[in-house]
């Protein structure tokens, strides 16, 4: 762990996080779209949802809104430096850094977002792709690690194809958006290497399936429809931050289910 990058970072974080409010305030209100026949029923409350505290059929929270929720300037600034500043620690002074210096706060916007509307903003999301290609290949031009690079361009385009596979076969699974911002994260993790980019997308089934599970249990989302984008963030930062330990412990389950079954 590298103490100085992640102090640093961590300084940087809660600069830029306390421009989250000010972010999510200029994303513009999403326009009506034609809604096909056989998504109509995924988008109805489930008959028991009216008990629970963010019901699916509750009017769209507007983002001016979203950006005015007391405190929310703080908050995200706290949480941005540390998540920021966990990724320091653990990179460095890497030129990669840059990355996650403009992911984290992003994903931080679009996780306060997601949470109160159950929508990931292709506002937001669009323009990540450019950003993170550039500063992924930024680094790259800085460290002449192109391996680095293309195993980017891998993560890009297997994570988007795998999530547009979940979306198109089961789409009451997710929503479209997370298929969009799962490319931003495969890249990233990608630049890291393949593990991480495997620890990371599968830490984010695993506790978004808890997650999901337990926001049920409390009756604050229902199973159906709570919200993944926060969960597929928070799984690829685990996937950054601590990627030898959760591929350890991914690697003694999988040897435990194989000595229980031989």
């Amino acid at each position: 762990m590298f103490l100085v990058p992640g102090l640093v970072s961590a300084a940087v974080g809660a600069a830029a996080g306390a421009f989250v409010p000010r972010l999510i305030a200029r994303v513009p209100e999403p326009a009506p779209e034609p809604v096909e026949e056989h998504v109509v029923e995924d988008m109805r409350a489930a008959p028991d949802e009216a008990d629970f505290a963010r019901p699916l059929d509750e009017p769209k929270e507007p983002y001016v809104e979203v950006a005015a929720l007391p405190g929310l300037w703080w908050k995200a600034a706290l949480a941005t430096a540390v998540l920021l500043g966990g990724v320091g620690a653990r990179i460095g002074w890497h030129p990669v850094l840059l990355v996650f210096v403009y992911l984290v706060p992003v994903c931080v916007a679009l996780t306060v977002i997601d949470w109160r509307t159950r929508l990931l903003p292709t506002w937001l999301i669009a323009p990540s792709y450019l950003v993170v290609a550039a500063l992924c290949t930024l680094a790259s031009l800085l460290t002449g690690d192109w391996h680095a690079l293309l195993t980017a361009g891998i993560g890009w385009v297997s994570t988007f194809a795998v999530f547009f596979l979940l979306w198109f076969v089961y789409p009451r699974g997710m929503g479209y958006g997370d298929v969009r911002l799962s490319g931003v994260l495969g890249m990233a993790l990608g630049w890291l290497g393949i593990g991480p980019l495997v620890i990371g997308m599968y830490a984010g089934f695993l506790v978004g399936a808890l997650g999901g599970y337990l926001l049920a249990l409390l009756r604050v989302f229902h199973r159906r429809h709570f919200p993944f984008g926060p969960f597929m963030a928070l799984g690829a930062w685990l996937g950054v931050v601590f990627t030898a330990q959760l591929g350890a412990a991914f690697a003694g389950v999988v040897q435990g289910i194989a000595g229980l079954l031989s």
